[in-house]
């Protein structure tokens, strides 16, 4: 299968919608651990992306530079430590496909690949810690495993291993950031960042079979 960058940025505003139709559900689900605002704060970021995807980018056919710039857009929109986060995975994932047009199965791969191990590598969280990355690690690891030339069997494969961590959240004691001073209390709810993580891949996935 083949993505064009013009196909990328409709994937990008489908993100976009839906982040703003579960505003409410992301928010619900961070008052029982935090502040309260986790969907807040992404609707905020990526309302801010939006405007890009409408403006300099609505033309623009690197795959890479699109997603590059809704990192950077979303790290400045939004000062929780999410910004930093999604930053570096859209940007490392743009680093992936800097250059190109289109993406092919391998391409798609590498981006998410790439995508995750970037949130990874700057948020430091493993499995078990209650955050987005018992949504995302378990996926990575599914997509290594299960890629061979087809994407979208891998990305579904992915893509269920990253709901079955979602879903594990909600028996976890949280470990860092703010609701990890409830301890124990913070068991029987799920995170929200996972949540909205499991969002962000899934969006994908059902964009890429509609495209397929």
């Amino acid at each position: 299968m083949n993505i064009t960058a013009k196909e990328l940025i409709n994937y990008f505003k489908e993100v976009v919608d839906i982040v703003e139709k579960e505003k409410d559900y992301l928010c619900d689900l961070d008052r029982k651990l935090g502040d309260g605002d986790h969907g807040v704060t992404m609707s905020i970021g990526w309302q801010a992306v939006n405007e890009q995807l409408n403006g300099k980018l609505a033309e623009e056919s690197d795959c890479g530079k699109i997603s590059s710039t809704v990192g950077m857009t979303f790290l400045n929109a939004v000062g929780s430590s999410v910004g930093p986060l999604y930053a570096t995975g859209f940007m490392r994932g743009g680093k992936a496909v800097k250059g190109k047009s289109e993406l092919n199965d391998v391409d798609l791969a590498a981006y998410w690949i790439a995508f995750i191990n970037g949130v990874q590598e700057r948020g430091n969280a493993k499995v078990g810690d209650k955050t987005m990355m018992d949504t995302l690690i378990p996926a990575l690891e599914a997509l290594v495993v299960n890629f061979d030339r087809e994407f979208i069997p891998a990305f579904e494969s992915a893509v269920e291993a990253g709901e079955i961590g979602m879903k594990s959240t909600t028996d976890l004691v949280s470990k860092i950031g703010r609701s990890s001073r409830l301890g124990e209390r913070s068991k029987g709810a799920q995170d929200p960042g996972a949540t909205s993580a499991h969002m962000i891949l899934k969006a994908f996935l059902d964009f890429a079979k509609v495209h397929a």
